[in-house]
């Protein structure tokens, strides 16, 4: 689908004087320019193709298709069918995790994103992609909806780019682990910082305790460029691969949070 381009500028202050939560762009459009955080996702997905062209276009970003790779290579190596999983795909955005996942195929696929402006650009973008997609806050999830998602028996956890800077928080990424059946798979990517044992904040320990115990079983660790910066500088993730052994407990969370 041809989209419009957009006159997209990045402001002249020194990138290292802002964090990666709070860089910014500026869009010159015909009676205004506006000032956008690359977090102002209802924003930027209300104009079609704005995000494709800002972090895919200008910032070199290839998180879907690398997580998706990884996935696939960690389900082939483990002796299971892509194509059976019933995956849950969280910060599903207007669906290009979701695009990136299909060129392998797919039992079901099943969206959640908490604003409505992303389920719309989905719609919009990429209507023919999920079987579901639920618009919803993992944090409080309404019990007639987590009933819903596991109605779906997903085997398999897709978050990408959407983990850490407030995006999703523990308890969401709790929810969401727990909605998958027992020995699926988790597939998600960070920023390199969040591992490092010099990050203290709740986060941080939640995903590094998580990643060592023994309710997920590690695969594939690997660090990668994520995108570039607004000054051409590469930005580094993880992408962490592994399959479920069993529920994490309400007090893991308690204790991974409060660290």
């Amino acid at each position: 689908m041809e989209h419009q381009r957009y006159n997209i500028r990045f402001p002249s202050i020194e990138p290292h004087l802002l964090a990666q939560n709070e860089a910014f762009f500026y869009l010159d459009e015909a009676d205004a320019t506006t000032k956008l955080r690359f977090h102002d996702y209802g924003e930027i997905y209300k104009r079609a193709g704005l995000y494709e062209q800002l972090f895919y276009d200008r910032l070199k970003c290839n998180s879907p298709q690398k997580v998706a790779q990884i996935l696939k290579e960690v389900v082939d190596a483990t002796n299971r069918t892509f194509t059976e999983l019933r995956i849950l795909d969280v910060g599903a955005g207007n669906g290009l995790m979701g695009e990136a996942i299909s060129r392998y195929g797919f039992a079901r696929l099943i969206g959640v994103d908490i604003i409505e402006e992303a389920h719309l650009a989905q719609v919009r973008d990429r209507p023919w992609l999920y079987d579901a997609y639920y618009v919803t806050d993992l944090t409080s999830l309404p019990a007639a909806t987590s009933q819903e998602l596991a109605n779906w028996k997903p085997d398999c956890l897709t978050l990408v780019a959407a983990l850490g800077f407030g995006d999703i928080p523990p308890r969401a990424f709790f929810t969401a682990f727990n909605l998958i059946e027992v020995t699926g798979y988790v597939a998600f990517n960070i920023k390199e910082t969040f591992l490092d044992n010099r990050d203290t904040s709740g986060f941080s320990a939640f995903i590094r305790q998580l990643i060592l115990a023994e309710y997920l079983d590690l695969h594939h660790l690997e660090r990668y460029r994520h995108r570039i910066s607004i000054d051409g500088k590469p930005l580094y993730y993880f992408a962490v691969v592994g399959r479920k052994n069993q529920n994490i407990p309400e007090d893991f969370l308690q204790t991974g949070s409060s660290c």
